[in-house]
């Protein structure tokens, strides 16, 4: 005689959290960063937090219309830029780490 399996019984749902309170930004991301001249030459050489510095150079590549057509992810370097990510092409999470070498 077969006995009859039964289905594991649903747990319930988890309860909603309450809405979180807006986050602050972190202190270490609004300080501002001292730019080197090489990257100064693309958005400014006044300083600025690593937030405005990122912001400014996606500006830039907008701009002059730098991303890959097929691959969004990837940023063609013009002749400024070639001198920031010491190549002719980065993706978009290279470029991050390219440009703090250039802060302090």
């Amino acid at each position: 005689m077969a006995t009859a399996k039964t289905a594991p019984a649903k747990k319930a749902a988890p309860a909603k959290k309450a809405p979180a309170a807006k986050r602050a930004p972190s202190a270490a991301f609004m300080k501002p960063m001292t730019i080197s001249p090489a990257l100064a030459a693309v958005i400014g050489a006044t300083p600025m937090p690593r937030t405005e510095v990122t912001k400014k150079i996606w500006e830039y590549i907008k701009k002059h219309k730098l991303q890959d057509a097929t691959n969004k992810r990837n940023i063609n370097a013009d002749d400024k830029l070639k001198v920031i990510f010491k190549k002719p092409q980065v993706t978009m999470f290279e470029m991050t780490k390219l440009v703090s070498a250039h802060l302090s």
